[in-house]
């Protein structure tokens, strides 16, 4: 399908409610226009790629230098601009003759408007129609036809090449608004393709804006939430919700909050694929802690923070590499749990991960005290170390964890991960995406 054209933006409500004249370029104005962009400075040609229409109050052109102002149109017209769209009546009286001639020589569309209109108002509304009309002619969003949501969702997901403008152009096709000051967080979930799992969530994360979608075996989600009305920690908000509204057997995976504004489309990129990866080490890596049988599974990219820097590039590709670690740092532990009925490595990562404290280890455990005690003083025997020296503390747990990750037998999984795209895939790629019917 072809580009939206600067014809076509004419006729948006927004435009024409600015009274547009225009003034030169009559033939010109079937030419495609890539995007639309506002600028008060002279050097806002230089910003220019080709084909964006630009929006200015006037106020650069108010310069008394005639020759000034011939060059400014010339230089659009050397970059490839669709068009000039120029504010007269307040910082620009009228549109200098000059103005009008060079456009006219080099059949640049000059467009006097005569009335006041936020140019936000006209952008978004120009921008919103051509990333519309980009979408239906794009093949790499075809398969979701008219779901601008999943089609943004997907190629966010798998880090397709994209730009800022873009992003938010298509986000607010989707209705998703992520104000000043919100926080983003991805969430992945498993086990259903019924994404009223995230619309409760979002009704009691109250004010939080959602993009959702349901994909062949998961649905993803990207919030928002405003600090102003959700203090705390929202990955933690976040958490809890699921663990009301998930239902028994669903795994979700939460990534990490980012910013809004900072760091731009990349950041949102990143909680979303952190979401993915995460519900990737949840549904094939055993848990560190035991999961409330009568409840989902709700972990988080910080939860598994470690496991997913020890399968950077894949379980399989790093299993020699981890395998030689435990041995080199637990050999002791496993020697003795090969001849003896035990959980010592288990113990002891679960000690480690809840700040040694025996209290929250044995009560995660379901031992007593006095046995965990002992259980310790066996692992601090057989590896000949304190256990609680804080420098052993990284290394103990890294090859903890490393246990578990290797301990899986090759091709087992520990979850069944139904229909999800992300099972031939390993755990440290955010899968592409498809579609669910």
């Amino acid at each position: 399908m072809p580009a939206l054209t600067l014809r076509e933006i004419l006729a948006l409500d927004p435009v024409r409610a600015a009274e547009p004249e225009l003034l030169a370029g009559h033939t010109a104005l079937d030419r495609p226009v890539r995007w639309v962009h506002s600028s008060e400075v002279y050097e806002g040609a230089n910003f220019l790629d080709g084909g964006e229409l630009l929006l200015t109050n006037g106020f650069g052109l108010a310069d008394p230098d005639e020759e000034v102002r011939r060059r400014y149109v010339r230089e659009l017209a050397a970059r490839g601009a669709a068009g000039l769209a120029v504010e007269v009546g307040r910082s620009l009286p009228v549109m200098p003759a000059e103005v009008v001639d060079e456009a006219r020589r080099r059949e640049l569309p000059l467009l006097a408007m005569h009335r006041v209109v936020p140019f936000v108002r006209i952008t978004e509304a120009a921008n919103r129609a051509i990333v519309a009309r980009g979408l239906s002619g794009r093949a790499v969003v075809r398969p979701w036809g008219d779901d601008h949501t999943a089609a943004l969702l997907a190629d966010l997901a798998d880090r397709a090449a994209l730009n800022q403008p873009e992003v938010e152009a298509r986000a607010a096709l989707a209705g998703f608004h992520p104000g000043p000051g919100a926080r983003l967080i991805g969430v992945s979930l498993h086990g259903t393709r019924d994404v009223s799992t995230v619309d409760r969530a979002v009704r009691l994360l109250g004010g939080a804006g959602v993009m959702r979608t349901a994909f062949p075996g998961d649905v993803l989600a990207l919030l928002s939430l405003h600090g102003a009305t959700r203090p705390g920690d929202p990955v933690k908000a976040v958490q809890e919700v699921f663990r009301t509204t998930a239902a028994p057997g669903l795994t979700v995976a939460v990534g990490h909050a980012v910013s809004a504004s900072d760091g731009g489309w990349l950041r949102w990129s990143d909680t979303l694929r952190a979401a993915r990866t995460t519900l990737e080490l949840a549904l094939t890596v055993p848990s560190a802690e035991p999961a409330a049988p009568e409840g989902p599974l709700v972990t988080s990219s910080r939860a598994l923070a470690l496991e997913r820097e020890l399968t950077r590039g894949g379980v399989e590709d790093n299993r020699e590499r981890l395998a030689a670690l435990v041995q080199h740092t637990l050999g002791p532990l496993l020697a003795w749990e090969a001849a003896h009925p035990s959980d010592l490595v288990r113990t002891l990562e679960t000690h480690l991960r809840n700040g040694c404290s025996p209290t929250r280890t044995a009560a995660l455990l379901h031992i007593g005290r006095q046995s965990l005690y002992q259980r310790l003083e066996r692992i601090g025997s057989l590896l000949s170390l304190d256990i609680n020296d804080p420098d052993l503390l990284g290394e103990l747990l890294t090859a903890t964890c490393a246990h578990r990750v290797v301990m899986r037998p090759e091709g087992a999984r520990v979850r069944d991960m139904g229909g999800s795209a992300a099972r031939a895939r390993p755990a440290t790629t955010a899968p592409h995406l498809e579609r669910t019917a």
